[in-house]
């Protein structure tokens, strides 16, 4: 177990292209509903409420991912 361990910090996994994109959206999802159990008046209202929120910071932050590439496109 310990030489496992020591490996992942030695040697960490190259992540890069999609998989940083795959990356965002459990970060986000836990952020969504953290920040709404603490708005919503009621538990039943979680769900829809977090879900709606989840998708806006995604396809916000892709967009902004996207501006970023296209404004270093045309700067370089």
């Amino acid at each position: 177990m310990t030489d496992w361990l020591s490996t992942i910090f030695l040697h960490p996994l190259e992540i890069g292209g999609w998989q940083c994109g795959v990356l965002l959206w459990p970060l986000c999802l836990a952020v969504s509903i953290i920040y709404k159990t603490t708005k919503c008046g009621t538990v039943r209202e979680i769900p829809l409420a977090s879900l709606i929120l989840w998708v806006t910071i995604v396809v916000g932050m892709y967009a902004v991912g996207a501006a970023l590439l296209i404004i270093y496109r045309i700067a370089t």
